[in-house]
């Protein structure tokens, strides 16, 4: 089990061999979108993993989670792997996914495919009164997040804190590009899937907040990667 939790490579951008099936696809392919923010914002399906691979070639991808089901039938004992996967670039972008399969190392693939489609674009910021230095560090605002029996809050953080959370909440928060962020749990956070997916849960809501212009210009809110300055690259996702 020690042996299947061992941190995998980024895999490679399959760029050559790739026919799109989808217009999404198509229009990368096309060069008519060339960034993943522009993509998520383009309110087409995203259904082909590859397109994540060719927009983010850094992306990495951590297994959460990986657990044994066991299933009695007339023809003997079935045992199936159910995964648990989380993908990010480490800088705005993070994803979360499952997948069940009879062999581990199929299971896993397909999971990190799953988590590819459920990517979300995160913002951040400097939310933290203690802080106030404008550099998107930590996360811009309070949010909540819930899954089953769990509930996470995560705050905003002064530069040089790190992540006060727990090992799954850190796990996700790192892929995502969080440096600093205060965690508070509640319930069964031993249940490392429903601790996950209320993480997850809690970055869609960072992702769907909306926000003023002025919040953007005294918080340094960036959305995504920190490519453009955080003024323009909010600007251009709010005339979108």
């Amino acid at each position: 089990m020690a042996e299947r939790r061992k941190s995998r490579q980024p895999e490679k951008p399959t760029t050559i061999d790739w026919e799109p099936k989808t217009r999404l696809g198509q229009m990368i392919k096309n060069g008519e979108i060339s960034n993943m923010s522009d993509a998520l914002n383009s309110g087409l399906p995203l259904r082909e993993p590859e397109i994540v691979d060719i927009l983010l070639p850094d992306v990495e991808d951590e297994v959460i989670d990986v657990k044994m089901v066991q299933r009695m039938t007339d023809s003997g004992r079935r045992i199936k792997f159910v995964i648990t996967v989380a993908v990010g670039n480490k800088d705005g972008f993070i994803g979360l996914g499952r997948a069940r399969g009879k062999e581990v190392g199929s299971s896993i693939r397909n999971a990190i495919d799953n988590a590819k489609l459920n990517i979300i674009e995160i913002k951040r910021g400097c939310g933290s009164w203690e802080c106030r230095c404008k550099k998107p560090h930590t996360v811009p605002f309070a949010v909540k997040g819930k899954s089953g029996s769990v509930e996470v809050t995560f705050k905003p953080a002064p530069h040089g804190i790190g992540l006060a959370t727990g090992d799954v909440a850190k796990k996700i928060l790192e892929l995502a590009g969080v440096k600093d962020c205060w965690a508070f749990t509640k319930g069964q956070t031993k249940t490392i899937v429903n601790y996950a997916k209320a993480v997850f849960d809690a970055l869609k809501k960072n992702a769907e907040m909306r926000i003023t212009q002025s919040e953007v210009k005294n918080i340094g809110i960036v959305s995504g990667s920190i490519g453009l300055p955080p003024e323009e690259s909010i600007s251009a996702k709010m005339e979108a």
